[in-house]
């Protein structure tokens, strides 16, 4: 068992967490997330450099360089963009990622115009009892039944143009943070910015420990996550090991809670490394880190969008246990400290296979390839066959 006992600072993870709330960060309008997150790992002394959209791709030297391993979060959140203007003045919106305008309804949002911001509510068409009775209650949900109402003196098209408002304006809808006295933490865009401020956490007491890993490690945080693509084009390493951290939904039919740290085994894009993920599930059991295993169904991470462009690593997920994703969000400190524990485990642990160094092995590669079946009793099997000669014999004799 490892030595390292990682303590992560809860109060730097709350700090730095309440700071990238503050920030509107809906996919595609990530520029100030970015320049705040690249400043963190400037004061840790980790280095880093920026791809041209903004992908941040830091490096935490290690006793040796290959194979190295990468760990990523998103900074990237769902909001909305502005689809039309309607008669009114108001705005009709579009979501940015994945999520029900059922959650949209009632927030306050900024609407970002090319020279400055107007503040507003995200309304449904029929907001007013008063006005329509119970009609209110019989509205759809769906996008095409809620507005933006801007806080400005508009009435119609025109001024609402006049305001500067166009079409492909982004709105940021207020994350109403609230930090309890019991530990949960509420808030919208705790995916994936609680994820971010626990990895922060965990190179933090990796850093405070003054030990090296053992491999080099490549803290990634991506910019297009809700939108699909996330971390497809940020490895120009010689990655072998990559884990995504994000959400873990906390509800029915999901084994995730707000008091654990989740290790995903298998998403909407199929299994994760059968290797790496016990890897971390060993990691959790030796030091009592409190784990769950979960599948996600409807859900995709930078781990599957790296595999889906065509890098040849190895996949897992580490995920904070959270209520009400991409609605509002729940999460308790419980499940963040684990998270950030795990995360400096894993930065300090051996790599899965030293073997993964060598991509191009050539002869005797067969011998170094992994193993899944661990006991004799899985090589049996309850379906008997004949043997492949008794079938051979029996097709020369029909010939």
């Amino acid at each position: 068992m490892n030595d390292f006992r990682p303590e992560p600072d809860l109060n730097y993870l709350q700090r730095v967490l309440l700071e990238m709330l503050a920030i509107p960060s809906p996919t595609g309008f990530t520029d100030t997330i970015v320049r705040y997150v690249a400043e963190r790992l400037a004061e840790l002394g980790i280095p880093y450099e920026l791809t041209r959209r903004g992908t941040i791709r830091g490096t935490l030297k290690g006793r040796q360089d290959s194979p190295d391993r990468a760990v990523s979060a998103h900074l990237d959140t769902i909001g909305a963009i502005v689809r039309e203007i309607h008669p009114t003045g108001r705005l009709g919106l579009a979501p940015v990622g994945c999520w029900s305008s059922r959650f949209a309804e009632g927030s306050r949002v900024s609407v970002f115009t090319d020279y400055g911001v107007i503040r507003g509510s995200v309304l449904p068409l029929m907001a007013s009892g008063h006005a329509f009775n119970t009609a209110v209650d019989e509205l759809p949900i769906s996008w095409d039944h809620v507005e933006l109402r801007l806080d400005a003196y508009t009435y119609s098209r025109a001024e609402t143009c006049a305001l500067g408002v166009n079409v492909g304006d982004f709105v940021a809808f207020d994350p109403m943070p609230e930090f309890t006295e019991s530990g949960y933490i509420s808030a919208r865009h705790l995916d994936d910015k609680a994820g971010v401020a626990a990895l922060l956490a965990g190179l933090k007491a990796v850093i405070d420990s003054g030990q090296l890993p053992p491999i080099d490690c490549h803290p990634l945080f991506t910019i297009t996550e809700e939108t699909g693509s996330g971390a497809a084009a940020a490895l120009p390493w010689d990655v072998s090991e990559f884990v995504g951290i994000d959400i873990a939904p906390s509800a029915k039919g999901q084994e995730s809670t707000e008091h654990a740290v989740t290790i995903a085994l298998q998403d909407s894009g199929g299994p994760y490394d059968y290797h790496l993920s016990r890897h971390l599930l060993r990691l959790a059991a030796e030091h009592e880190v409190p784990a769950r295993r979960d599948l996600f169904r409807y859900y995709h991470s930078d781990a599957q969008s790296a595999i889906t462009a065509g890098h040849d690593i190895r996949t897992a997920l580490l995920a904070f246990g959270c209520d009400a994703t991409h609605g509002y969000e729940r999460t308790h400190l419980d499940s963040l400290a684990a998270m950030s524990q795990l995360i400096a485990l894993y930065v300090m642990s051996p790599p899965v296979f030293a073997s993964d160094a060598d991509t191009h092995a050539g002869a005797g590669a067969l011998d170094r390839f992994s193993h899944q079946l661990e006991h004799d009793t899985q090589l049996e099997s309850d379906t008997r066959v004949p043997a492949v000669d008794s079938l051979l014999g029996r097709n020369a004799e029909g010939d």
